[in-house]
């Protein structure tokens, strides 16, 4: 079955099921999803958590292997997958195609990863997974859609919000989830029990170290290899966390590729700035890193982001701020040096 994420506690407290999806373009929507799946599985026993990540030479008899073994520590099992913005392949196909043929009752399955295109959708594996399971769609949120979250967001952190401190919270944070929702639980400590204004919300986001980030895409666009040091060095400095940099990264990227795709489809520039919700401001810049970045070379910015993103999360990473200026400089040139990872096996 196919829910969206704002229904996917509903449906957990109606009971697990085997298989979940969790696919888009949306990283705050997609980690949501996958922490309340968790929890849910964990109040029903499931207590031990297994990650496996989609990279190059990855075994899929590994993950048969582990899905239909008993644990030593504990009755239940969850295995968090996640493809890493790829396909799982033939194999990979093979794979779940098994998985959905015999569904071990003590293992719940997530598997999470890039949106899911009709393509991918019309797949055995995604029909099997989707049949028997949930698949939970994470699309980038705009318009009322995106406002409807504030306000879910705000009502659950008893956050009380005028209309035009809404309106600056948004265009402040430019469609971040992430960055949204860390401003929200900084109001909900600042002003309990009070309805923030538009001039508050101004006051706290003045200085804020993570709306540099978006100093670091704008350097990117106009392939400004200084400033994009200089930004990285006071994020750095500022503890500020790799996985929102790797987000808008990533976001950036993605949108420049698919906007280059759309071109080489003979589609007209104007729509496509649209469709991507890239406002007048950032038209210029965005087509300055459209005129000088190669869709090769976007292609590998792709991933190198894929690589930083898993070498975190498994903590590999030696110097994950070098790695992501390494990898924000290739939106200016190829770099001829791979990441600074630490390969452990």
């Amino acid at each position: 079955m196919r829910c969206y994420a704002n229904q996917l506690p509903d449906i957990l407290r109606k009971g697990l099921a085997p298989f979940y999806l969790v696919l888009g373009e949306e990283p705050f929507q997609e980690a949501q999803c996958v922490q309340q799946i968790k929890q849910a599985a964990k109040q029903q026993g499931f207590d031990e958590v297994i990650k496996f990540s989609l990279l190059q030479g990855f075994d899929w008899q590994e993950l048969l292997a582990q899905y239909n073994s008993m644990s030593l520590f504990s009755a239940r099992t969850l295995i968090e997958f996640d493809l890493n913005q790829q396909k799982p392949g033939t194999a990979g196909s093979d794979a779940f195609k098994q998985l959905t043929a015999q569904p071990n009752p003590d293992v719940v399955l997530i598997v999470k990863g890039q949106k899911a295109s009709q393509e991918i959708q019309r797949g055995a594996w995604f029909k099997g997974l989707e049949k028997q399971g949930v698949y939970v769609p994470c699309y980038e949120l705009t318009g009322q859609h995106l406002q409807r979250w504030l306000d879910s967001q705000a009502k659950q952190l008893k956050v009380a919000l005028t209309q035009d401190a809404k309106k600056q919270l948004l265009l402040a944070t430019e469609g971040n989830l992430l960055a949204t929702h860390q401003e929200l639980e900084k109001l909900a400590l600042l002003y309990p029990s009070q309805t923030v204004n538009d001039e508050q919300i101004l006051a706290g986001l003045l200085n804020q170290s993570k709306f540099d980030i978006f100093d670091l895409t704008n350097a990117t666009l106009a392939g400004q290899a200084k400033k994009i040091t200089k930004v990285m060095v006071k994020l750095a400095e500022d503890n500020t966390e790799p996985n929102t940099l790797v987000w808008a990264l990533n976001k950036q990227q993605q949108t420049l590729v698919s906007i280059k795709q759309g071109l080489q489809q003979g589609k007209n520039i104007t729509a496509l700035y649209k469709q991507h919700n890239i406002w007048k401001n950032q038209q210029p810049l965005t087509q300055q890193a459209l005129d000088r970045l190669p869709l090769h070379q976007l292609e590998q910015i792709g991933l190198l982001l894929a690589q930083i993103d898993s070498g975190y999360k498994r903590g590999e990473l030696t110097a994950p701020y070098q790695a992501l200026l390494h990898c924000a400089l290739s939106f200016c040139y190829h770099i001829p040096i791979g990441l600074p990872i630490n390969h452990t096996d």
